[in-house]
Formats: C-alpha cells, sequence, structure tokens
C-alpha cells in the first residue's frame, strides 16, 4: 500500500479503525463519504491524523476515472455500482476490508452466511471454541472489523465472521469452514437478481481447498443445491433427515452427530436456553461447524447459558403482564415467520419498514393464524396490509390492522390494546432504512420507548 492513493468509501463500523491504522502507518487515505464534515462524528479526529476528504454529494468525484490507486467499499455499496467498474477499468484495485483480512489472515477462518439466522450461529461457533480455551476473533458482518487488529491475530486463534451477501460477492478467497444457514429471497432490491444473490452466498464455498470444510443446510433446498461446489469435506445440519455426515434432530429431541454411521448424542433440545425451532438449527448448524474440535459437555454448557443476541427474539420487559420483545432483526418474511413460531399464543406485532423488493406472500397465511393486532408503519405498511388481506385466511382470523406513523406511536398502541398475558413483539418484516441508519437503531428506540412505559 505504500505510495498508493487509498480511498475509503463510508465511515462505519468496518472502516473507522482501519482508517486510523493506515494513517498511523503513514499511508495517503482520502475518506470518501456522502456526509458532510458536520455530519461526521469523526471528522476532527481523522483530520488530526491525516486524513484528506471527499465529502458532500460529489464524494465519489474522480473515482470512475482512477483517481486513487485502491478503493476500500464499504459493504454498503454495491460492488457493481457503475462508478466502481469504471474505477476498475481504469487500473483502481476496488477491495474490502474482509477481503484484505481473508488474504492475511494467519489463523483457521470459520464463516457463516445464510439469508437468516447466521449472527446468532457466527455467535454460537465463537462461544464454543471460546468455551474449548481457543483465543477466538468475532467480527465480518457483526460486531467489529478484524482487519486493524490483524498484527494482533496468532496462527493457533480462529477467526469466526458472519459475511454477507455483499460483502461476498467480491470475495476470491473462501473460508476453511464455511456454513451456508439457509439461503431464500432477500435484498432483491440491491442485487440484479435472485442468481445474482445466490452466486454471492456460493463465493463462500468457490475458492475452498481439498483440506477445507463445508457444511449446508440439508433441509433448504437452495443451499443443498450448492453441495457439487463442495471441494473439501461436505456436512449438512437437518431438522428432518439424518445426513450421512452432520447434525440432525433425532425424533426424541436430541440434537445428534452422524459421523458416517456412529452417532452421538449431543444434547436435549428442551436444554437450550434461547427459544424458538429456528434456535435449534443454529446450534445443529454450529455443531456441524465445530465437529471434531468441541466436546459436546461443552455445546451442552453452552446451550444452557448462552442467552442470544440483542435485537433477536430478545426479552425487554414485562409490563402488567405483557412481555415485551425486540426482533428487529427480522427484516425479511422468514424471520418474522421463526418469531411467530416461537410461541404458542397470537401476538400484537408491530411490523413495517423500508422496501427491500421481496414478497411478503409467504408470511401472510401465518400472521394471519398467529396474529391478533397487526400495527404497520413505514414505507410498506400498504404493502403488508394488502399482502395480509389476500390470505385465504384473513377472512376468519379476526385479525385487526392498525396503521401508525412511527415507533411511539406503534408501541403506545399495543400498550393501550394489550392484555394480561400477550406478548408484543416488534418484527418489520423489512429494512430499517426509512426511519433509521441500521435494525439496530431501531430495535434500541423500540427499547427505550418500551423501557420508559
Amino acid at each position: 500500500m505504500k505510495d498508493k492513493k487509498i480511498a475509503f468509501i463510508g465511515v462505519g463500523v468496518s472502516h473507522t479503525d482501519l482508517i486510523k491504522l493506515f494513517l498511523k502507518k503513514g499511508l495517503n487515505v482520502t475518506v470518501c463519504d456522502k456526509k458532510t464534515a458536520e455530519q461526521m462524528k469523526e471528522y476532527e479526529e481523522l483530520k488530526a491524523a491525516g486524513a484528506a476528504f471527499s465529502l458532500g454529494e460529489s464524494y465519489l468525484d474522480g473515482m470512475a476515472e482512477g483517481k486513487y490507486d485502491v478503493v476500500f467499499r464499504t459493504p454498503g455499496m454495491y460492488y457493481n455500482n457503475e462508478t466502481l467498474t469504471q474505477a476498475r477499468l481504469h487500473g483502481t484495485a476496488v477491495t474490502s476490508e474482509m477481503e484484505v483480512f481473508f488474504d492475511l489472515c494467519p489463523c483457521p477462518i470459520y464463516a457463516v452466511t445464510g439469508s437468516d439466522g447466521k449472527t446468532t450461529t457466527t455467535t454460537i461457533i465463537a462461544e464454543l471454541l471460546a468455551a474449548e480455551g481457543v483465543t477466538v476473533h468475532k467480527g465480518g458482518n457483526i460486531g467489529r472489523a478484524l482487519l486493524p487488529i490483524i498484527e494482533e491475530v496468532k496462527d493457533d486463534d480462529a477467526a469466526v465472521v458472519e459475511l454477507s451477501s455483499f460483502q461476498l460477492i467480491s470475495m476470491r478467497k473462501s473460508p476453511d469452514v464455511a456454513a451456508i444457514t439457509n439461503i431464500r429471497p432477500n435484498h432483491l432490491n440491491v442485487h440484479k437478481d435472485m442468481q445474482e444473490y445466490i452466486d454471492s452466498k456460493a463465493n463462500l464455498l468457490l475458492h475452498q481447498n481439498a483440506f477445507s470444510r463445508a457444511v449446508l443446510s440439508y433441509d433448504n433446498e437452495t443451499a443443498r443445491d450448492l453441495s457439487p461446489l463442495v471441494r473439501g469435506q461436505l456436512a449438512y445440519f437437518s431438522r428432518f433427515e439424518k445426513p450421512e455426515n452432520g447434525a440432525f434432530l433425532a425424533d426424541n429431541g436430541m440434537l445428534c452427530y452422524n459421523d458416517y454411521g456412529k452417532v452421538t448424542e449431543i444434547l436435549d433440545m428442551k436444554d437450550i436456553k434461547i427459544p424458538g425451532m429456528h434456535n435449534v438449527e443454529n446450534y445443529l448448524t454450529a455443531i456441524a461447524v465445530t465437529w471434531g474440535k468441541v466436546k459436546p459437555e461443552t455445546v451442552r454448557k453452552i446451550a444452557k447459558e448462552f442467552g442470544g443476541v440483542e435485537h433477536r427474539i430478545e426479552f425487554v420487559r414485562e409490563l402488567d403482564g405483557v412481555k415485551y420483545y425486540n426482533n428487529s432483526i427480522a427484516s425479511s418474511p422468514t424471520r418474522v415467520i421463526a418469531c411467530l413460531n416461537t410461541f404458542p399464543q397470537k401476538q400484537i406485532m408491530i411490523m413495517g419498514g423500508s422496501d427491500k423488493g421481496i414478497s411478503f406472500e409467504p408470511m401472510a397465511d401465518l400472521v394471519c393464524e398467529k396474529v391478533k393486532l397487526l400495527i404497520l408503519m413505514g414505507q410498506t405498511k400498504e404493502k403488508i396490509k394488502a399482502a395480509v388481506e389476500a390470505s385465504s385466511k384473513f377472512a376468519d382470523s379476526g385479525l385487526e390492522i392498525i396503521i401508525v406513523n412511527d415507533m411511539a406511536e406503534a408501541v403506545n398502541t399495543a400498550r393501550a390494546k394489550a392484555k394480561e398475558g400477550d406478548i408484543v413483539s416488534l418484527s418489520p418484516a423489512c429494512a430499517s432504512f426509512d426511519m433509521y441508519r441500521m435494525f439496530e437503531d431501531r430495535g434500541n428506540h423500540f427499547k427505550s420507548l418500551v423501557n420508559a412505559l
């Protein structure tokens, strides 16, 4: 990177510490961001450290003509963006924090992708390995950027990373152990089409070698169909079948591993602290990923203790006999379905947000069956309402739909309508960008409003 002009697109989780590291190394860094200097909270600190800036609406000026030698794109910027395409044609190296981390990482890398479940699964894998005494560096699409700490990573550590389709689309190196939890329609407002989304996920497997391991969902056909791409050892996880090599849920409720005919019972699903069948799947994935590295008793210990990840069916509080759950991560219908199937009773559910270009029809029947009051807000409120009302189960459901203007009105409406024994969940089925910067901001706002009731 010496004597190169380096641009970072976006100052966010994946770039702030990395920019500081590059400046500390004396490298020539330009920060490119739509925000103005006044809007950027890191501006003064980065300026004092020696960064140059290209800000505001013209933040990409000159990039397409090859103004920079190296460009680090934020995952939020689509790889096939016209400006980046032109920059590459002019000789610019367009890369990302995660790509360079994969190039330089000295330790084994465990990586998880999927439409649903990847954050919790990644976290469980990290917890399991750490409980076995391994120094774990968790990051990627979750937590923190790992490239800034690359000099601290040792050969016998483990990097456990969650990767999104936006990160994977340009990756040309795959992890030592790869897991794909499932592939369902998602982010189709950004990706060219469903095939490009699937192809992005497939990059997790495509560049593995013969000594690698890949774990695929047997129950999700789109993920299972990627099995011919696997170069090393292939393992599956399944709730419904007993794979030749992989983790499965037995009829008696035990999570087991079948190692080519040798079956090991690992734990009872009743011992998993975090609720929901989707979390049984997350543990099956983690068991398959860490098989041979983590002892069954370690899995049992973590399953009994691990309380889940923030914003994922996260219990907020109980007030007047009503339980409130923050499920802000539920940015797609399949994630909403997981929440609906977690609890036996009908829920009061807050939904709506920005449009990702995916259909709400897959969740409509279950919403009619398992929701008593649907509170809708945001850009997609009418689209969700239309999908639910079009369900053949709507007429006899007794489901009430209320449209509100914002989160505060949604929470107050839920409070007014809820009775003792009810469950209120924020499960938006949509991205957050119509009202919030990130799904975390949405979840934190919901929690603050609930805690203030």
